[in-house]
């Protein structure tokens, strides 16, 4: 299974020169959040390619305006064609009583609520976020550190891939699209990458 993954910025690339070819052999499409629900919607609506995704910590207009024809697994197990995929947007909270950012206790207790779907279904295949987890290729200020929660489940479940966004490759000389925690394969998707299961 092909997937595309999508973060942060829109593509001009398959959105202002979007041609249907570029899509061939993509089974599926997700966004690890900050994109403009029209964009998602757009690729929803010209292609036959599910779109899933998660909350950026930027995804406010996503409660009065979520992007059509998508699906949201935020805070989900969702299962597609057998690849369990789990599901849980937001940042860091570096605002208090802002939308899709939480504290690590509170993303502590978001990963609580998925303990019996994972059990359930033997785990999962692909971990999607915004944030990436703490320590791995994730910023040093509050609103780019990543989770330690994220790298408590990758080495308890040891999913396939972790995929995330928030951190954009022109922040730093640093940015790693790839990365391994144990056998768990790292991507930033930051605006477009290809993984495959």
């Amino acid at each position: 299974m092909k997937i595309l993954v999508l973060a942060d910025e829109e593509s001009e690339y398959l959105w202002d020169y979007f041609e249907r070819s570029k899509f061939d052999g993509i089974d599926l499409i997700i966004s690890c959040g900050d994109l403009d629900a029209g964009y998602l919607s757009f690729l929803a609506t010209l292609l036959p390619i599910p779109v899933l995704y998660v909350h950026g910590n930027h995804d406010t207009k996503y409660k009065s305006r979520p992007p059509e024809g998508c699906i949201s697994i935020d805070g989900e197990l969702y299962i597609y064609k057998g690849v369990r995929i789990v599901g849980l947007g937001g940042s860091m909270r570096y605002r208090r009583d802002v939308e899709n950012q939480y504290t690590e206790k509170e993303m502590c207790k978001r990963v609580r609520k998925l303990f019996w779907p994972i059990l359930f279904h033997h785990g999962f295949d692909i971990l999607v976020a915004h944030a990436p987890a703490r320590g791995v290729n994730d910023g040093e200020d509050l609103a780019h550190q990543g989770f330690k929660v994220f790298e408590r489940i990758i080495k308890r479940y040891h999913p396939k891939y972790f995929v995330h966004g928030h951190v954009h490759q022109n922040y730093s000389s640093h940015f790693k699209r790839f990365d391994k925690l144990e056998d768990t394969t790292i991507v930033n998707a930051y605006v477009r990458c290809i993984i495959e299961l």
